[in-house]
């Protein structure tokens, strides 16, 4: 989880490579109607958020009836998401990839062939609400180092959940 730009799908795909975890990037589930919204510039607000929450509540129940651990992208930027992600899911855990705004700005700057254009990250960080302590399923990750150092200690995370 975690805002546009900050390695979900990056380190998600590097995860799933290097230990053969099965791997859903949350951006497929999208509605049509979303994904013409982010591309022409607009961010996305609670009502166009509400059908893809349910399509990856639904396939995170799918993943985790079938596999003994497996990845899925996604923002999940407030609690209550994260709370509508948990609903029905006891297996369900968040990694949060968290870096600052700066670092993060930088990545979309360099990022070829995504939707998500580099002014709607502010509004990103608007939505985000960072994790309560009560929310004892979030593990945070700072991201602002090498690829491979995040992901080697997502390994570790894992492998120790």
């Amino acid at each position: 989880m975690g805002v546009s730009g900050c390695g979900k799908s990056a380190v998600a795909q590097s995860l799933a490579a290097q230990s053969g975890i099965p791997c859903l990037d949350g951006d497929f589930l999208h509605p049509r109607h979303n994904v013409d919204k982010m591309a022409a510039g607009d961010a996305l607000d609670d009502n166009d958020r509400l059908p893809w929450l349910q399509a990856l509540n639904d396939a995170a129940y799918a993943m985790l009836r079938t596999n003994t651990t497996s990845l899925m992208v996604c923002s999940a930027l407030k609690k209550r998401y994260r709370d509508m992600l948990r609903h029905g899911n006891s297996g369900l855990h968040f990694i949060f990839l968290n870096g600052s705004h700066d670092v993060i700005k930088e990545r979309l700057r360099k990022r070829k062939g995504h939707y998500f254009r580099e002014d709607m990250l502010d509004s990103q960080f608007r939505d985000l609400e960072m994790p309560s302590i009560d929310e004892k399923d979030i593990v945070i990750i700072n991201i602002e180092r090498p690829l491979e150092q995040v992901v080697a200690e997502c390994i570790n995370k894992i492998q120790g959940s």
